[in-house]
């Protein structure tokens, strides 16, 4: 029988893993983790990355519906400032993911790059130069809405369209290379996206309305819609969107595998959103046990080269055709 345990042990050491999604930056500037120490709460850390051979983390600055308008912009640069200061302090740990040149250099150099992204884009206070400026300082990916509305669009629990605003920072963000996360849309909102880009989008994490019917997920005409443009989506490790109810790293296998079986194994990551879900499925309790989901997806059959796409290589793909 297969040791499908040393080959996904394997595939980490040989591909990069890329977690599209986590929100553990939140707990580090309210003082409650210090990232850079193994701990026992949570879900992800920088000693626990290292476990789960996670070559690059996306970092999400989560701009909360409790911070209005004129205070979205502060609380995101409160959360940036708090991405930077961890990776300034832990030089010999970690680096900027800013051109996929960097995960070269993370390679070599045996880190782990943070690759920081926005959620909520009324952090760009209705202004497209407060997107450049954050492009400047290193984000790389923006999450067009939360779950409600914003200036750019509708979100998942309250429908609309792509405003006029919306348009000009999708264009925007084509010409800046910058990843559109599409992940919290509307569904109007999200074909006007596919309609207004021209680069690939992502759902960094989302998982499938076919298999658990949730506002939050993407229908099979949008995960279609995404793949056709060459994007991917990371599937969620948020029981609620994935069954409704108590979750196994087997459902998140079913997720994976049904996104493949309607597009093709190109087309899918994860986005664990780790730190930001309140129930996680059994078997990946936390970041440590990702090797056990590669171990999971070959035993199901699927070939090295295609379980490693899904751990990472797939987004890796999006992000050197877009980020440059």
């Amino acid at each position: 029988m297969p040791n499908y345990k040393s080959q996904a042990l394997a595939l980490h050491l040989s591909h990069p893993i890329i977690d599209a999604h986590c929100d553990s930056i939140t707990a580090y500037v309210a003082g409650e983790r210090d990232l850079a120490k193994l701990s026992e709460d949570g879900h992800l850390d920088l000693p626990r990355l290292r476990l789960g051979k996670v070559r690059v983390q996306f970092l999400a600055s989560f701009v909360a519906p409790s911070y209005q308008q004129t205070q979205a912009l502060i609380r995101c640069l409160e959360l940036l400032d708090g991405c930077m200061r961890l990776i300034t302090a832990n030089p010999a740990e970690l680096l900027l993911f800013t051109t996929s040149d960097d995960i070269r250099t993370a390679i070599t150099s045996d880190k782990v790059a943070v690759l920081l992204s926005v959620e909520g884009g009324e952090a760009l206070a209705g202004q497209l130069y407060v997107l450049r400026t954050l492009y400047r300082l290193g984000v790389r990916s923006l999450t067009l809405t939360w779950n409600n509305a914003n200036e750019l669009a509708g979100g998942a629990y309250k429908p609309g369209p792509l405003t006029a605003f919306g348009h000009s920072v999708v264009q925007e963000m084509n010409t800046l290379g910058m990843l559109i996360d599409v992940s919290h849309l509307s569904e109007l909102a999200f074909w006007d996206v596919v309609k207004a880009s021209s680069q690939p989008i992502i759902a960094s994490h989302s998982c499938c309305r076919a298999l658990h019917d949730h506002p939050r997920n993407l229908s099979d005409d949008q995960i279609k819609a995404l793949a056709a443009g060459g994007g991917v989506i990371g599937i969620n490790f948020f029981a609620d969107f994935l069954t409704g109810k108590e979750a196994s790293l087997a459902d998140v296998v079913r997720h994976i595998e049904h996104v493949c079986n309607l597009v093709g194994p190109k087309h899918v990551g994860i986005g664990s959103d780790y730190d930001g879900c309140a129930s996680v499925p059994e078997g990946l309790d936390d970041v440590t046990h990702l090797p056990a989901l590669s171990e999971a997806l070959l035993a199901r059959g699927f070939s090295t080269e295609d379980a490693a796409g899904i751990m990472g290589g797939n987004f890796l793909r999006v992000m050197q055709e877009v980020l440059g």
